[in-house]
């Protein structure tokens, strides 16, 4: 089983405890298996819980996945738009909201192949809040980097392109993220963040 799976601070906002012992477990379950191959018995087994106790706090196993979704979209976007929204130049802002974003990747892998790989498995009134929420996070780090072209700090021809790479890049740290590797999730965060400062890059007079 994955420890970070099971990290609190991830959802500390799911109540009662029941509740979140679900989540955690559909996690793990969903991460493992894929969420097709998983059933509500095998969740509400690895919750310690039956089937019928799950049906108390979630009707189905989609509404399960909605709320991992939910808050993993959720976290993202907080992270996005608080770099956006900080201070310091256009180049220092993206650099920070790589390194948080790519931080949380790799710290919660399992958590995050989940957020970021089963969308197609929600219901279609799920799927269009999360993608909004998607779009959220791509207008954060659209704003940066029109700020930096504006600024002259950026050389991006294709603004909204580049801004789509630069997520796609960083949200595949889940799919390999080595918890027994050599790098830690900083490490990875700030590397990441220099490929990216790499990729704008400084516009050529």
């Amino acid at each position: 089983m994955d420890v970070e799976a099971v990290t609190p601070d991830t959802w500390s906002d799911v109540t009662p405890d029941a509740a979140r012992r679900l989540v955690i477990a559909a996690v793990e379950a969903f991460a493992e298996r894929g969420y097709h191959a998983t059933t509500t018995r095998d969740i509400a087994g690895r919750a310690g819980m039956s089937p019928a106790a799950l049906y108390i706090h979630y009707k189905t196993k989609e509404e399960l996945l909605y709320q991992i979704s939910r808050v993993g979209h959720l976290r993202s976007v907080g992270l996005l738009e608080e770099a956006a929204n900080g201070v310091g130049e256009p180049g220092e802002r993206l650099a920070v909201a790589v390194r948080a974003f790519v931080s949380w990747h790799a710290d919660r892998h399992t958590t995050a192949r989940v957020v970021q790989y089963e969308l197609g498995a929600l219901a279609p009134d799920h799927y269009t809040e999360i993608v909004a929420l998607r779009r959220k996070s791509e207008r954060a780090v659209r704003s940066i980097i029109e700020d930096g072209v504006r600024t002259g700090e950026f050389d991006v021809p294709d603004v909204a392109g580049t801004a789509l790479a630069i997520l796609s890049l960083c949200i595949d740290v889940a799919r390999w993220f080595n918890p027994d590797g050599r790098r830690t999730p900083d490490d990875v965060g700030v590397l990441y963040a220099d490929l990216v400062g790499r990729m704008v890059g400084p516009r050529q007079t």
